[in-house]
């Protein structure tokens, strides 16, 4: 929902719509701030010196900016476009389109509740973005673990449709973290129990892991995990167990993180 009472903060990215264009600045709608305008001076459009302004900026265009000022009072908001680098750019729209995407799995949820929006909105929807930051944020939270509202103490009979709806429409994220093991083995039939190992290394029921021969005797693991901590678990797991494996078949393991030259 649009936050009708509410101001941007200075230093704040916002997504706006350039509504007008002057030869002296772009007027901007706040898309996340209903009724709410904010404009960017000519000097504030791009770096350097600008002889034509549509050059860079144009009626109905998409844009993030930066909040300069606020004035509350009088209803001001300045703003920046030049002061708004390319990654912050595509990490804001992508927060945008992400936040799009959780209001209508919300109008879903309504649907299938037999409830209004804004019941849904004032029954959990406005307590999940405070828990999590963002509603996409604490839908992704369900779609990575079934279980979570609950185990957060959240109740209702929209927790289950919730989480469902999430698990429909959200893909978990992944995070790719490698780790190196040296493997070796004396005996005659040496190589047969480094495979082996490595399929105890590879053996996982909750993320994906995969092996790699770099160069003897070291292999790299790679795994996808939801999050940094749980991929260095599972490295460690994988790694340990595949130590375990070739130091029961006269052999020796050593794990590391970096590789080494």
């Amino acid at each position: 929902m649009l936050r009708a009472d509410d101001f941007p903060e200075e230093g704040e990215l916002i997504i706006g719509t350039v509504q007008t264009v002057k030869n002296y600045g772009a007027f901007v709608i706040l898309d996340e701030y209903e009724n709410k305008e904010g404009f960017i001076h000519i000097t504030e459009v791009a770096t350097g010196w600008i002889k034509y302004i549509r050059d860079y900026i144009r009626e109905r265009q998409k844009v993030v900016c930066k909040v300069l000022r606020v004035d509350k009072s009088k209803g001001h908001v300045d703003l920046s476009l030049k002061q708004v680098n390319e990654h912050q750019r595509r990490e804001k729209i992508q927060d945008w389109k992400n936040e799009q995407k959780a209001k209508k799995l919300v109008e879903i949820t309504a649907e299938k509740l037999e409830k209004s929006v804004d019941w849904c909105y004032e029954e959990f929807a406005f307590d999940l973005m405070e828990k999590y930051g963002s509603l996409y944020r604490a839908l992704e939270e369900c779609a990575i673990n079934p279980n979570v509202l609950k185990e957060e103490g959240f109740k209702g009979e929209w927790i289950d449709i919730v989480t469902s709806v999430a698990l429909d429409n959200i893909a978990p994220p992944f995070v790719k973290v490698s780790g190196y093991l040296d493997l070796t083995c004396p005996l005659p039939d040496g190589i047969v129990h480094i495979k082996n190992a490595l399929l105890e290394a590879e053996r996982s029921e909750k993320n994906k892991l995969m092996v790699q021969y770099v160069g003897a005797p070291q292999y790299r693991i790679k795994v996808n995990a939801p999050d940094y901590k749980t991929a260095e678990e599972e490295l460690k797991k994988a790694s340990e167990r595949a130590i375990m494996y070739i130091q029961a078949h006269d052999g020796d393991g050593k794990y590391y993180r970096e590789i080494k030259e």
